[in-house]
């Protein structure tokens, strides 16, 4: 009885704070259908201009560039903060308390804001793009690795530990072989999502294809704007493919 009355306060609870934000937010389904005459107009301009595509072509390799880079980079300054934030692999209390704190600071940040950051500092093209995905890379590859780390069989472990191993070898020998099917397939997931921001950042000045996207709707060449987002669906389409083909061969 007492469980159906905590269920029933939850979804009560839930319910109204539901409402409270639906209106707060100005959400309207009225002025939503209003705007559908806009939205089609708008959708209709953007007749695809193909002769678009020798400006879009180096931007493309641009963005996948600093998508790649940044995911190789983040990859290599990630994977020690993962034992250093796993509890069953840490030097000691002060290390995982130092190490998740770091992390989450770096995982509360969106991307874009770390772009526009690094924009601000390092100036307009790809490099900020690149420092900003990184930073963002650490903090997810690092948070999705250390709690694989922390699910590992801690039987191996303890035989190493107790045959005298020390932190390094343990890890290497008992725990890599667990977990590295799964890590290779976070860091496929990761460069599918960077391979997406660096779209978004470039609307903010860090390089690749988004910065010709905010040129072209700033000049409204909606012509290039569809050329481009067809561009960038395919692309993104043909990546996400491979990465889950590639993850399904690893686990």
């Amino acid at each position: 009885m007492a469980g159906r009355i905590r269920g029933a306060i939850t979804v009560a609870l839930l319910a109204a704070i539901f409402i409270i934000a639906f209106r707060q937010t100005g959400f309207s389904f009225g002025a939503l259908w209003s705007g559908t005459e806009d939205f089609f107009r708008f959708f209709g301009r953007l007749v695809p201009d193909w002769t678009a595509l020798p400006q879009i072509w180096p931007k493309l390799v641009e963005t996948i560039q600093i998508a790649y880079v940044a995911t190789i980079v983040g990859t290599l300054i990630g994977l020690p903060l993962i034992f250093l934030a796993s509890a069953n692999t840490t030097i000691n209390g002060v290390t995982l308390w130092v190490s998740r704190t770091i992390l989450t600071i770096l995982r509360s940040i969106p991307d874009l804001l770390w772009a526009a950051l690094f924009v601000a500092i390092l100036g307009l093209g790809s490099l900020p793009g690149v420092v900003a995905l990184t930073f963002f890379t650490i903090g997810v590859l690092a948070k999705l690795g250390s709690e694989t780390v922390e699910a590992a069989d801690p039987g191996p472990l303890e035989a190493l530990r107790a045959a005298g191993a020390g932190r390094n070898r343990t890890i290497i020998f008992a725990v890599v072989p667990q977990v590295a099917a799964t890590m290779v397939s976070y860091i496929l997931y990761v460069f599918e999502i960077n391979v997406r921001a660096s779209v978004v950042i470039g609307l903010v000045g860090a390089g690749g294809i988004g910065q010709l996207l905010n040129t072209y709707l700033s000049f409204f060449d909606y012509p290039g704007v569809a050329a481009l987002i067809i561009v960038i669906f395919g692309v993104v389409l043909l990546i996400d493919g491979f990465s889950v083909w590639a993850r399904s061969k690893l686990i």
